[in-house]
């Protein structure tokens, strides 16, 4: 069975894509991305990736 792992990141608006494609080369996977707390120029996203076994 596939194991996954989770990570919430705060996301600029005016740094989206260099911040999402930073998390990709890492691996992660975007899940959802909401409006942060304060609204205004910031995002909440949420990632996943597979759980490396040892």
């Amino acid at each position: 069975m596939t194991k996954w792992e989770y990570q919430t990141a705060p996301v600029l608006i005016h740094a989206t894509k260099q911040i999402l494609d930073n998390f990709g080369e890492d691996g992660w996977e975007l899940v959802q991305i909401v409006p942060g707390p304060q609204g205004g120029e910031s995002l909440v996203a949420y990632f996943k990736r597979e759980k490396k076994e040892g």
